[in-house]
């Protein structure tokens, strides 16, 4: 391979690295007569792991990271000083074909910096996905990013090859982001996620009337938010997401906790390290909007702007609302034990199943898999002794449940999303 094209990669590699919004989709594409490759259960994409257990990687590369903009937040921003390189959309789709033949990867996302202006830069981007299903015969995973402020025509074509598209809101609050990026707004960043919403929408009334009409990005649309850059509150970012979440092809909101890459601007606040716990909460209380019935008004509201750094963000509603439990396991509807500490989704479900049969104990609840450290506070069933919440106060259950210190350092970085809970 091309010594001066490894090169370019590797710079435009370690330019794409600080963008989160490329895991897990969920897309699947078989195999098919004609057709190079196959992305088969695809919930793990970049270095994520699939329901098998397989580890599925993708090549994850910016086309360049030249850039017209001077984004207070971005390593890629025009005035910083580093290596900068640029592939030719024949240079990337060889990579992509070479990598993928060699079955280092199963896809590719890419993004890009903004060159003379965001149709030109889109156009590019475009150009490699087409090549690479059209004369390449790709059928593995392309992540788009679409460019703020590209046109609809450009965005439009981009859906027929993308799997994924998604265009990045970066800072929640609009006067925020003109703090730190003048040169950006939400208007440029809010009308290609409508473009993704109305193609995907129309692409799925054409296939019931057609069945082998095109699809429009499958696996819809992401977008990711930076945590601690600015003053936002927690408040503020989920009420974006919960916004967000209400449009019916966005599939994921990715939190990115603020890495200090730009140390010398004073606009960015002075962070020793990213602010992860903050990151992990997120998803935390993400995961509850998305999967376990909560409204992002139960979990974050003008009493309780920010989540509890010490607990998670169902336990933290629990220990506010002791009015609500105990409850009994063997009565108490479905949406109710989703409420619950210690109880997630797949065993808030088998606990329904098996009481149909006979009632549920200590015992059985551990054996679904139940965290009866946590749940024991909160439910009431025949083998449980009487010490609950109500008992116990919420600030004593509180303490019982706080992390003991650890003498060991800490790698944040391998802290626990722990959504099952």
């Amino acid at each position: 391979m091309d010594e001066n094209v490894l090169n370019k990669l590797k710079i435009l590699a370690e330019s794409a690295k600080y963008d989160v919004s490329c895991s897990s989709s969920g897309t699947v594409r078989s195999g098919k007569a004609g057709m190079l490759g196959n992305t088969v259960g695809g919930w793990g994409i970049c270095h994520s792991f699939a329901e098998d257990g397989r580890c599925i990687s993708l090549l994850k590369v910016m086309l360049t990271n030249y850039c017209i903009y001077d984004c207070a937040y971005c390593i890629n921003r025009r005035s910083n000083d580093l290596p900068r390189a640029t592939l030719s959309v024949a240079e990337l789709v060889d990579l992509t074909m070479e990598f993928y033949r060699r079955n280092y990867i199963e896809g590719l996302f890419l993004s890009s910096g903004v060159v003379r202006n965001p149709d030109y830069t889109m156009e590019r981007l475009v150009r490699v996905a087409k090549d690479l299903r059209t004369i390449h015969r790709f059928n593995g995973y392309i992540h788009l990013k679409s460019i703020p402020g590209a046109s609809r025509e450009l965005v439009n074509e981009a859906g027929l090859y993308a799997d994924r598209l998604s265009v990045n809101v970066e800072i929640p609050k609009e006067e925020n982001l003109k703090l730190l990026a003048p040169e950006k707004d939400h208007k440029s960043v809010y009308a290609p996620m409508r473009y993704i919403q109305q193609g995907v929408l129309e692409s799925s009334e054409e296939r019931k009337k057609h069945r082998h009409a095109p699809r429009f990005a499958p696996a819809g649309q992401s977008t990711q938010m930076i945590v601690g850059a600015t003053a936002e509150t927690d408040k503020d970012i989920l009420y974006l997401s919960s916004a967000l979440y209400k449009g019916p092809t966005m599939r994921r909101v990715y939190y990115s906790g603020y890495i200090s890459v730009n140390t010398y601007d004073k606009r960015l606040p002075a962070l020793k390290q990213p602010p992860l716990v903050r990151e992990n909460r997120l998803y935390q209380a993400d995961w509850l909007m998305r999967f376990y019935q909560f409204k992002v008004e139960e979990i974050v509201d003008d009493a309780y702007p920010d989540l509890d750094l010490e607990i998670d963000p169902k336990l933290s509603w629990a220990l506010r609302h002791p009015e609500q439990f105990p409850v009994d396991v063997n009565k108490v509807d479905y949406e109710m034990l989703l409420r619950v500490p210690g109880i997630g989704v797949k065993s808030a479900r088998l606990i329904v199943a098996s009481r149909r049969f006979s009632k549920i104990g200590f015992y059985q609840l551990k054996k679904i898999g139940v965290v009866m450290k946590k749940a024991q506070y909160f439910i009431t069933c025949c083998e449980l002794p009487m010490r609950t919440v109500n008992e116990l106060t919420p600030q004593g259950v509180r303490s019982l449940l706080l992390p003991k210190p650890n003498k060991k350092k800490v790698d944040e970085r391998q802290l626990m999303l722990d959504f099952g809970e």
